[in-house]
């Protein structure tokens, strides 16, 4: 132990005092991925980012009132999900893109249609940040810092992810050899391909541990045949959410299935924007990674940090029965857990449902657990995990009671509704992108950390009746929040919104003062509860998952798992399908079209809970709006192939914008 501690102690201090060479300030003088020479005098003013890499790294060194525009794909950190949408990182609307006025462009070197838009202007500068090792992730970062007068920012990010990087390294330092796993990232929709040799995304599974493939091919994405593929056997595959059902069809077939990692179930799937990016998340990234290479091995592996409290930070609570709350950062099993408390004057009664109903409670709260001891948390328990989690925070479980979530408390929303001498607190915590169902529906057999969490505390003294009468009145303005946000079913979200996540809880406390018998909704204390919790709802469901009610078409048909890249199949029309895509992102991006989708989906989910008996006028405007955008009425409608089965009324809706499109693009003697 003591061992691996000094390595582990010598690898932060290579880290964390490394010199950051870079000159601070501005001007600066530099030359950037493609070449060009560029020199700025001034921090920009307005820029957009077409790299959600750089988008994130903005955002975290303070730079994020800069951004005037962004891709679809920007979706971290949240207050991205605010700022104007330019298209997809890969036909992104030039039109767009110079209505915003820009001073600088981040952009990527498949970005050539912007490039040949500005050549030879002043106005906007292009810039294209290194993003290809870690190397360039931290370089991209420097100059991000001096151009935008945030150098002690950008040093401070730097400093995060080689911490946590080291703290991985020391982590996995006793695994031998002969114990690393093989494990390759699967890409790929039509055949098995990987990245390249040299590519950064074999650099993070080194540095979690991993021994990638060796295929003497470098590039981003590269091709992996069946004897590459058999060869290599490997024990851990791992992709993004949207390989998931890709995967499925490929690594069904005769060979490909024929591996260990297949075989014993080792497939794992990730956020994309954590794994098809460096950004400024790479270090947690690793981590994570880690953590499911390795599984229970990871949990088993010695302690680098020492288990205990670190931090605290106060929160302000109104009320005369509550001494003090506060959000504590401890380290349990390696990694910083963080947990709201608050402490009550006296002892009082708590209805969770979690544990049920509780006397004599001091302590009330709600702990977060990050997704490196998810898989040991549900190996060893609620219990022993509880038990360790108590301890870390010097406290005893006669006395509290706490909710658990995967939704970082750094999220936690504070809401406070008053009517006259009345006072209503809810905290909440909200992540719903990963197990959000609707109940009656879905199936429940499936379980994922997400939750939405809620304590609720007031000025009055809540009686048993009041208490659990209080839940009812959450809930109901929990799934209020969630409708109106339009948040989707993990399972069936094509078809259903979800009602909450398969892991929610609440606490209600006592309270002190008057007596109150009813919180119902016909009462003044449900109403306050109901507002304080829909409220916070929608602010911790944004803090945590960056999703808002007003958000954009693509994220909308993104949470339904509706990608537009590969959208549509191959069809008879003439026109090449990546083109089809590409013009179906374009039409998106135009309010009118983006809001007849939109209503496309409302009327959907009508229709399929039988609201609506027959969609004739909605035929009639699909057919109106063909015609519009082909400039010419539709004579012969096509059904398109698409690369899921879409409910009807999608369908429908999105027949009705290829047809359009195929009509203008289709010269007279074609499509009529």
């Amino acid at each position: 132990m003591r061992l691996l501690a000094r390595f582990v102690m010598g690898l932060l201090a290579l880290f964390l005092l490394s010199p950051l060479t870079a000159p601070a300030g501005l001007p600066i003088e530099f030359q950037d991925a493609a070449g060009r020479t560029l020199t700025i005098v001034q921090p920009p003013q307005k820029v957009v980012s077409i790299v959600p890499s750089i988008t994130e790294i903005l955002f975290r060194i303070g730079a994020g009132d800069a951004v005037g525009g962004v891709t679809y794909h920007d979706t971290y950190p949240p207050d991205a999900a605010t700022k104007p949408v330019v298209g997809g990182f890969f036909a992104p609307s030039l039109d767009l893109i110079d209505s915003l006025e820009p001073d600088v462009i981040f952009l990527d070197d498949l970005h050539q249609s912007v490039v040949e838009a500005y050549v030879g202007k002043d106005r906007p500068r292009l810039i294209q940040l290194p993003l290809a090792s870690l190397d360039d992730l931290y370089l991209s970062i420097r100059l991000l810092g001096q151009l935008f007068d945030r150098d002690d920012a950008a040093d401070d990010l730097i400093r995060a992810i080689q911490a946590d990087l080291a703290h991985t390294a020391g982590k996995i330092a006793p695994i031998p050899a002969s114990g690393r796993k093989r494990v390759i990232r699967l890409m790929g929709r039509d055949q098995v391909m990987t990245p390249g040799d040299d590519s950064f995304q074999n650099e993070m599974i080194r540095l979690a541990g991993g021994i990638p493939p060796k295929l003497g091919k470098p590039g981003s994405i590269v091709p992996v045949t069946l004897e590459d593929w058999q060869a290599f056997n490997p024990q851990v595959i791992y992709g993004c959410g949207g390989d998931r059902e890709a995967a499925m069809t490929l690594l069904n077939r005769p060979g490909w299935k024929d591996v260990d990692a297949v075989k014993n179930g080792r497939i794992l799937y990730f956020p994309c924007d954590l794994t098809c990016r460096l950004s400024s998340r790479t270090g947690y990234f690793v981590s994570c990674l880690a953590s499911r290479i390795y599984g229970d091995e990871f949990a088993a592996l010695p302690l680098v940090r020492e288990n205990g409290r670190i931090a605290s930070r106060p929160i302000a609570l109104d009320l005369d029965y509550v001494d003090a709350a506060e959000t504590v950062e401890s380290t349990v099993n390696d990694y910083i857990h963080k947990t709201l408390l608050i402490h009550l004057a006296s002892p009082m009664s708590v209805s969770s449902t979690l544990e049920g109903f509780r006397r004599n409670i001091r302590h009330v709260g709600n702990s977060y657990s990050p997704p490196q001891v998810w898989g040991l948390y549900h190996h060893i328990g609620l219990e022993t995990s509880r038990n360790q989690l108590i301890q870390s925070i010097d406290m005893s479980f006669s006395d509290t009671s706490l909710l658990f979530t995967g939704a970082d408390m750094d999220n936690l929303s504070v809401q406070r509704q008053q009517f006259k001498e009345m006072t209503v607190y809810a905290l909440v915590t909200a992540g719903v992108c990963s197990n959000a169902v609707r109940m009656g529906e879905d199936v429940g057999a499936f379980y994922e950390p997400g939750t939405i969490n809620m304590v609720i505390l007031s000025n009055m003294r809540l009686t048993p009746r009041a208490m659990n009468r209080a839940i009812i009145s959450a809930t109901e303005a929990k799934t209020a929040a969630l409708w109106d946000m339009d948040i989707r079913s993990s399972q069936t979200p094509l078809v259903n919104p979800a009602t909450g996540t398969g892991t929610d809880n609440i606490i209600v406390v006592e309270g002190q003062g008057p007596r109150i018998d009813n919180a119902g909704g016909h009462s003044k204390m449900g109403e306050l509860i109901a507002k304080a919790v829909y409220a916070g709802v929608r602010e911790a469901v944004f803090k945590q998952n960056g999703i808002v009610r007003e958000r954009n078409i693509f994220q909308r048909l993104k949470d339904r798992r509706i990608s537009l890249f590969g959208l549509v199949g191959d069809c008879n029309c003439g026109i090449e399908k990546n083109t089809l895509n590409r013009e179906l992102e374009h039409l998106l991006l135009d309010p009118e079209y983006a809001g007849f989708i939109e209503a496309a989906l409302a009327i959907s989910d009508h229709y399929e809970r039988g609201l609506i008996a027959d969609i004739g006028g909605f035929e009639a405007w699909c057919d109106q709006m063909a015609a519009a955008i082909a400039g010419k009425p539709i004579h012969e409608k096509q059904a398109f192939a698409f690369d899921k089965p879409l409910p009807p009324v999608l369908k429908m809706a999105f027949d009705a914008l290829l047809n359009g499109v195929t009509g203008r693009l289709t010269p007279a003697e074609g499509v009529q």
